[in-house]
C-alpha cells in the first residue's frame, strides 16, 4: 500500500484526499492519500521520510520550504523556487510545481487577459507571476509589506505596498493570500480593494470551496469571478499523473477528479 499526503497549515479543509483517492479507486491502485497538519516547514522532509510517503502535495505556507526539502527540482519549479508536489523516486525527493499550469487551466474562459494584478507575494504568487510573464502578460504585485516584494525585484513586474499603490486598469485581479480561508478578512484594506475592483474585468481567488469575502465584493459588483476549484483540479491532475509515474491518461484522471469534486 502506497501512502500519499498533503502538508499544510491549515489543512483540514483540503479536498485533495477526495480527489486523489477517487483516482486510486478508479484505477484499482493500492494507495491511500491523507492530510497532515505541519506547523514547521523545516520538518517537512523529516516527516515525509518518517511516514514512508510515495509522494505529497504541499499547500500554504510551506511551498518554499518544500523546495529546500527536495533532493532534485524539475521543470517549472526550478524557475520559481517553489514546490507543491513531491515524488519519492527510490529514496530521492523530486520536486515539481503544478500550481501555475493548473491556474492557467482554471482561467481559460477569461478572454484577452493582458494586465494582471496579483495580491500577495508568497509561494503561490511566485509561481503564478512567472507563469503570467511566460504568457506575455503585464504583471503588478501588491503586498502588505515590502520585504517579500524584494524576491520579485529581478523580474519585469511592478511592485507595490498598500502605502504606495497606484491603481491602473486590470483585466484580472488574483488573490494568492490566505485571507478569507479561515476568517472573514480581505487580502487588502476594503477602501483599497474597492478602488481595485472598480478597474478590473475579472477576479480569481486561489482559495476554493467557499465564497471568500474577496469574491463576495466582486459578486456585489457583478464582476465575473472564479474560486480556486478549477485551479485545484488542474494542479491535482498533473500531480496525480506524476504520482502514478505518468502511466495514466491525464484526461481520464481529470474526468475522475472532477466527478469526485461534484459529489463532495
Amino acid at each position: 500500500m502506497q501512502l500519499f499526503a498533503i502538508f499544510g497549515d491549515p489543512v483540514h479543509h483540503s479536498k485533495s484526499p477526495l480527489m486523489h483517492n477517487s483516482v486510486f479507486q478508479y484505477f484499482d491502485i493500492k494507495a491511500c492519500y491523507t492530510r497532515i497538519l505541519l506547523k514547521d516547514g523545516s520538518k517537512l522532509k523529516e516527516r515525509f521520510l518518517e511516514l514512508g510517503l510515495s509522494g505529497a502535495n504541499i499547500t500554504i505556507p510551506h511551498k518554499e520550504a518544500a523546495y529546500n526539502a527536495c533532493d532534485e527540482i524539475r521543470g517549472f519549479a526550478r524557475k520559481v523556487g517553489v514546490v507543491n508536489t513531491i515524488v519519492n523516486e527510490n529514496g530521492k525527493l523530486i520536486g515539481y510545481n503544478t500550481d501555475a499550469d493548473g491556474f492557467i487551466f482554471a482561467i481559460e474562459e477569461f478572454k484577452n487577459i493582458k494586465r494582471v494584478l496579483v495580491l500577495g507575494a508568497g509561494g503561490t504568487a511566485k509561481a503564478l507571476v512567472q507563469k503570467f510573464l511566460d504568457e506575455g502578460m503585464d504583471v503588478s504585485i501588491l503586498n502588505r509589506s515590502p520585504k517579500r516584494l524584494q524576491e520579485f525585484e529581478q523580474l519585469n513586474v511592478k511592485l507595490f505596498t498598500w502605502e504606495n499603490f497606484k491603481n491602473e486598469e486590470y483585466d484580472l485581479v488574483v488573490n494568492t493570500t490566505s485571507a478569507g480561508l479561515e476568517d472573514d478578512s480581505l487580502p487588502v484594506p476594503k477602501e483599497l480593494l474597492e478602488k481595485i475592483l472598480s478597474h478590473t474585468r475579472y477576479v480569481a481567488d486561489a482559495i476554493y470551496g467557499k465564497l471568500t469575502p474577496f469574491l463576495q465584493e466582486a459578486k456585489k459588483r457583478s464582476i465575473p469571478y472564479k474560486d480556486g476549484t478549477d485551479m485545484l483540479l488542474g494542479q491535482g491532475v498533473l500531480a496525480s499523473w506524476l504520482f502514478l509515474d505518468k502511466q495514466y491518461d491525464k484526461h481520464l484522471i481529470k474526468k475522475v477528479m472532477k466527478q469526485s469534486l461534484q459529489l463532495s
